[in-house]
């Protein structure tokens, strides 16, 4: 039985507009128009115990209101969502309790607080023992290297800073599930790095389900396998993260750094065609090699390449999943 079950839910949302024109405050006083927004139009799926999944998908697609129902926050106009066996938004006190939070552009700190008093606040809220939030409090410090803001109001932290404290604040009471809302946003590279490298120990070794929604493909690309992807409040796409880059983006890419100067408007760059390459782009003294791996094995073109090339450095990978997102939004027109 899947730990999470969401059937044809739909949420709708009555939204007020404003008359044009000079007098359109005054106008709007006396008489509104209404506009009926649909966000979430027969949404399912199903997420299993202990999965890591990404929820991507454009602005205003229903991310947000998917996890606000999820959350037990909002109530759905239809529809069916079990979580664990309880209903959020019916059993929500039970619900909540086992449930971790981490969004991007709210805090769950108190402001003007010391970061651990509001981890001492939150203790009490969850009701955990003393000695088993101790010991979490130090495991979650250690790792996420947070010792030291403990005693530092939340207001004056960074946002680098912010960020591993909220999630270790959304980890303390030891929740069997995490939804994760731009949890990288503002981070720099390293530090996104023990984000992610701590997000995946603790999903393999304490088992804990997490729903990831951002914009930072790197983090879909490196955190999770299974990826969801929503737009016009519906799901378009529920499978595999390879099952998403094959029908997206079914090219691969052979990168090669020149041992000389190659440009694609010298008077021999005909020479350099690459038999089998879909396309080619010249730039900063490389050259980016496209090609279905269908038609040519990735071996044989590198060796193509590096027959035809000066090459000093050559490396084979994938398209950027930030490129196969935007051919998806591009080809459902999102």
């Amino acid at each position: 039985m899947p730990y999470i079950e969401v059937e044809n839910l739909t949420k709708t949302f009555t939204v007020a507009e404003r008359p044009d024109g000079k007098l359109s405050a005054l106008r709007g006083a006396f008489k509104r128009t209404k506009r009926i927004v649909t966000a979430l139009d027969g949404v399912s799926f199903a997420v299993g115990q202990g999965e890591l999944v990404g929820y991507i998908g454009p602005n205003g697609a229903g991310k947000s209101t998917s996890v606000k129902i999820m959350s037990g926050i909002l109530h759905p106009d239809s529809g069916r969502c079990v979580i664990a066996g309880r209903t959020p938004w019916r059993e929500r006190a039970a619900h909540v309790a086992t449930l971790g939070v981490v969004f991007g552009q709210r805090s769950q700190l108190w402001w003007d607080v010391p970061v651990g008093d509001s981890f001492d606040l939150l203790r009490v809220m969850y009701g955990v023992g003393k000695q088993r939030h101790a010991a979490r409090r130090e495991e979650l410090c250690a790792v996420l290297d947070i010792g030291g803001l403990l005693a530092t109001p939340a207001r004056q932290l960074s946002l680098g800073q912010r960020m591993r404290c909220e999630l270790a604040a959304a980890l303390l009471h030891y929740p069997s599930l995490l939804f994760l809302d731009e949890p990288t946003i503002g981070l720099d590279a390293s530090a996104k790095l023990a984000l992610r490298d701590f997000l995946r120990k603790i999903n393999r070794e304490e088992g804990v389900t997490m729903i990831l929604t951002t914009h930072d493909m790197d983090d879909i690309g490196a955190l999770c396998e299974h990826v969801m992807v929503i737009g016009h409040g519906k799901i378009l796409f529920n499978g595999g993260l390879a099952e998403l880059k094959t029908a997206y983006a079914p090219l691969r890419i052979v990168r090669a750094r020149m041992v000389s100067d190659v440009r694609p408007d010298s008077p021999s760059a005909e020479d350099y065609n690459i038999p089998g390459a879909e396309r080619t782009e010249w730039r900063d003294g490389g050259v980016t090699v496209y090609f279905n791996p269908a038609v040519i094995a990735a071996h044989e073109m590198v060796a193509r390449v590096a027959e035809l090339l000066p090459v000093g450095d050559i490396s084979v990978g994938e398209q950027d999943i930030d490129v196969i997102t935007a051919s998806m939004y591009e080809k459902l027109a999102l």
